[in-house]
């Protein structure tokens, strides 16, 4: 178990969190969410102990072990994958290293002898022996090959690393489990294999999460940041949800019931407060009138921006053929012979782990690449706005918000582009802010501003909800699920596939199609794209021997 005890944690005069008491035990997952900036990684720093509170403290149960998520890729970039997930278990990790040096003495003493008998002991008690299986069946969980397993972690990429930093995190069976944004940059077969670890681990488990499927299948309880306190909801983000929009609702409610009382009682009061006969009950009422207290209804820091897409001209039933289009990049084929159809009716779902090759055939769509073979024809009545996926470029200036806007708006007008960033949660102030210091949830609300204001109806978005807090997605889905045009999206975030897609496409790991009119659970069921996997997998297996 672990708790806070009276924990609040200041930065300058403003508090985060203040006087926090809140028990984690084993057995349950807890969900830590909140706006962003309300202080949820802060929190999970001051449980882990590499962050001091304000005032307060943090209890563990003696001799429980705690693991923690890092977020330094390049920390171990001098290890070998194995050694990195095995560090895990930082206690397990020093008896193998100092064994390796004990037996590797030539001049081996009785006192050497000792000590080694002494560490074998303890490196059994820890499931020593294990340990290089244990570490194996994290890294294949989580899609890591392995002939990558030995491999130093600076041959790997990005994305790999994030895998094996969290296969170290997992390593080992801790007591408690801190985990800041796991699923970031793993792609959705991962994330499966992470929700089923967690469903089925047995410890403590905190998490902060944007991806609301994910928090619905593993957390048994949430814990709310917001108003400058924690609170704890039994159940998953949805039952939070409910429950919390439940609760803001009755307390509305109850104190409109409260100020109509208020206002009849005030009214009898002002009519008969001077009448003599009446004295007594006006009397009576004052005193009912002191008693009636309105509950406080705190605003929240959570705020929702507002997107809308409005395309300015409807769209053809022509909307874009793709035909044998094939791209090599760096020696590798991302994409072989792609063809198919949009209808105006297609929202589309780009899913699967072949990361390059979804981002390649978006920016041959948006002309920003030449295919090696085949070819694409937009319909005449379409008009497209793009959501890359890296944007360092696109922000690379000094100009401010409200002018960065201003070059992509039809109407050159500086009221009704301040218009549209105030629905997306930039107020008049920040109009002035610069571009290029903008933080990555900001770049992403600027982005969807000028996917907005474009009037495109045709939207093709990369991995849109990367950088974004839970009520920013929100928002992005719902005025998805609104949007009357054609879509091509890719995106890691199940619920948002699931709710807004209604065509999945997946370009395997070959660099071939997969492509079906369902719903992402209903294509998740079927076997086909399963089966075209290990078919792949099997050939390129049989190549390499």
């Amino acid at each position: 178990m672990i708790s806070a005890n009276n924990v609040t944690y200041r930065v300058g005069k403003k508090a985060l969190f203040e006087d926090v008491n809140i028990k984690f035990t084993e057995g349950n997952c807890y969900g830590l969410i909140g706006a962003n900036g309300a202080g949820k990684s802060t929190f999970l720093k001051i449980l882990s102990g590499s962050l001091d509170t304000t005032n307060g403290s943090i209890a563990i149960t003696p001799g429980q072990r705690l693991s923690v998520l890092e977020q330094d890729h390049f920390k171990y970039d001098s290890y070998p994958v194995m050694d990195t997930v095995i560090m895990g278990n930082e206690r397990l990790y020093q008896i193998m290293k100092e064994k390796d040096a004990i037996y590797a003495k030539e001049d081996f003493t009785d006192e050497d002898g000792i000590r080694a008998s002494e560490l074998e002991a303890e490196f059994a008690e820890l499931d020593g022996w294990e340990a290089e299986s244990n570490a194996a069946m994290l890294l294949n969980g989580l899609g890591i090959e392995t002939d990558l397993h030995y491999a130093v972690m600076s041959e790997l990429t990005g994305n790999q690393k994030v895998k094996v930093l969290l296969a170290k995190a997992l390593f080992g069976n801790p007591d408690i489990l801190l985990l800041d944004e796991p699923t970031n940059h793993l792609d959705l077969e991962a994330i499966a294999w992470l929700e089923e670890f967690l469903i089925n681990f047995e410890n403590t488990v905190i998490v902060v999460s944007h991806d609301r499927y994910f928090l619905n299948k593993v957390c048994t309880h949430t814990a709310d940041i917001d108003y400058g306190k924690i609170q704890l909801y039994a159940g998953n983000y949805d039952f939070w949800y409910e429950s919390s929009q439940l609760l803001i609702k009755q307390m509305k409610e109850a104190n409109k019931k409260k100020e109509e009382k208020i206002k009849e009682l005030q009214e009898f009061i002002s009519r008969f407060s001077a009448n003599a006969s009446k004295s007594k009950q006006a009397t009576s009422r004052k005193r009912a009138l002191e008693k009636i207290e309105l509950d406080e209804i705190k605003p929240s820091s959570r705020k929702y921006p507002y997107i809308d897409f409005r395309p300015e001209r409807e769209i053809g039933n022509e909307v874009l053929s793709v035909e044998g289009i094939s791209k090599t990049i760096d020696g590798v084929k991302v994409l072989d012979n792609l063809s198919f159809i949009l209808g105006h009716n297609d929202k589309v779902a780009f899913v699967g782990g072949n990361e390059l090759a979804k981002t390649t055939l978006f920016k041959i769509l948006m002309g920003e690449l030449e295919p090696d073979e085949g070819s694409y024809k937009w319909g005449v009545t379409t008009s497209q706005a793009y959501f890359p996926k890296d944007n360092t470029e696109i922000f690379n200036n000094d100009d401010t918000i409200t002018d960065w806007l201003m070059g992509f708006s039809p109407v050159k007008d500086v009221t009704y582009v301040r218009g549209f960033l105030g629905r997306m949660l930039f107020p008049g102030e920040d109009g002035v802010k610069k571009v290029k210091v903008l933080s990555g949830g900001e770049k992403v609300r600027c982005l969807l501003s000028r996917m907005m204001i474009s009037g495109a109806n045709v939207l093709i978005l990369d991995e849109p909800t990367n950088h974004l807090d839970m009520e920013s997605i929100t928002a992005l889905n719902n005025g998805l699920i609104k949007f009357p045009g054609v879509e091509l999206f890719a995106s890691h975030d199940h619920q948002f596939v699931q709710t807004t897609a209604n065509r999945i496409m997946e370009i395997m790991p070959d660099g071939t199609l997969v492509d079906k009119i369902t719903t992402y659970d209903e294509y998740l069921e079927s076997d086909e794209t399963a089966r075209k996997r290990y078919v792949y997998t099997a050939q390129k297996e049989e190549d390499e021997n």
